[in-house]
């Protein structure tokens, strides 16, 4: 079969690989037909994690049909059209009993990296690098997947495919990220980044009871797509001091809510942004927390901050201090995938939220690098470069 496969920092290149197999009688497997560039997978094949190996499938983003079943699957059949969350979730430890499913104890088979890293290994991610279980991705013709009857869902009829796909990972992310911020109704919710992620959070913020929504980001057809499909505020932070801006837009009171939906490479202008970029080109921090800092800062006393950008490792000049004086909560983490598919999948089938305006550049899998390549430098207006093998 052919797939998208990592050849080192900066490369890609489509190969002829093996077709997955039958591992595990819970396994299932998939024939792509929509597989999405999620912004975290730029993190893998710019180095920033260094689990990565000549030859890794790429894509964690996807649905497909069902065209091969373990003896141990229940709810699936070969036909059956499935979206698939990234995360891979057992069903049966502690941390899935508790719907923590990111937190898996038994799905990331190689834990040993993260253990050190982190002090305990989170759950395996598809497509995610040796860090995350080293299981292949989703930017393929076939697709295995572990624990199927727990990480695959049936898909209403009538749901596109290319809009059905962003519920394998934007959508819950997104709707996890406004969930963290604990909304009863009313609130102020500031989000920083207008990709796929942060644009879902927002429409999840409005649906859980947020009034206002506030969108930062510096592309300005992305700022425009945001208030014509979903209605937010924008602020252009190329143009406008962040913090200020905020200020003033709440009555110097700042956001009750603020969502990160930008990551370990989040971009800034000035000069705190110059010294990110030399102290992570240097590895003197793995990370820049540009948005994270700008998020702390603008918060309400007594808000929520909820981070849903993937972040892997040190970063400098945390404002611990804001956030403990200030009185913050700081809720972050991977997405549990399995916790809110199904009833986003309901809100996809009664229209409450359509995410297939995300899907901007529909390719071919050979088109890969290309699709790639218009994601990170956010050329033509690409908010989503979705391929189909």
């Amino acid at each position: 079969m052919r797939a998208l496969c990592w050849e080192g920092v900066g490369k890609l290149a489509v190969r002829d690989v093996p077709e997955p197999q039958i591992r595990a009688e819970g396994d299932i497997i998939v024939r792509v037909r929509a597989s999405s560039v999620c912004g975290s997978d730029l993190h893998l094949i710019n180095g920033y994690l260094p689990a990565m190996r000549e030859g890794d499938i790429l894509g964690h983003e996807f649905m497909g049909e069902v065209v091969e079943t373990g003896p141990g699957v229940r709810r699936h059949r070969v036909g059956d059209r499935v979206v698939v969350g990234s995360v891979v979730a057992c069903g049966g430890c502690w941390y899935c009993r508790t719907e923590q499913y990111s937190l898996c104890d038994n799905s990331n088979p190689q834990p040993v990296f993260t253990e050190k890293l982190w002090g305990h290994s989170p759950a395996g991610i598809l497509g995610y690098s040796h860090a995350a279980g080293g299981y292949s991705g989703s930017h393929a013709e076939y697709i295995r997947v572990p624990f199927g009857d727990i990480g695959a869902f049936a898909v209403p009829d009538g749901v596109p495919d290319d809009s059905v796909v962003f519920a394998s990972d934007a959508m819950p992310t997104g709707w996890m990220a406004a969930d963290f911020c604990g909304l009863t109704g009313g609130e102020v919710v500031a989000v920083w980044g207008a990709g796929g992620v942060g644009q879902m959070a927002a429409r999840s913020a409005q649906l859980l009871g947020a009034e206002r929504v506030i969108m930062i980001d510096r592309f300005p057809d992305r700022l425009r797509t945001a208030t014509e499909r979903i209605g937010v505020e924008t602020i252009n932070y190329a143009e406008t001091d962040v913090l200020e801006a905020l200020r003033e837009l709440t009555a110097g009171r700042g956001p009750d809510a603020c969502i990160e939906a930008v990551g370990m490479e989040s971009h800034d202008v000035g000069p705190t942004y110059a010294y990110d970029r030399v102290k992570q080109a240097a590895r003197l921090q793995t990370d820049r927390p540009t948005s994270v800092r700008q998020a702390i800062m603008a918060c309400r006393k007594g808000g929520t901050v909820s981070i849903v950008g993937v972040y892997a490792g040190l970063v400098d000049k945390f404002p611990l201090g804001a956030a403990m004086n200030k009185a913050l909560v700081l809720r972050m983490g991977q997405m549990h995938a399995q916790r809110y598919i199904p009833m986003l999948l309901d809100r996809l089938a009664a229209g409450e939220i359509d995410p297939g305006y995300l899907a901007t550049h529909p390719l071919s899998l050979e088109q890969g690098a290309q699709g790639y390549e218009l994601f990170e430098k956010k050329e033509d207006g690409c908010l989503r470069s979705v391929l189909h093998p």
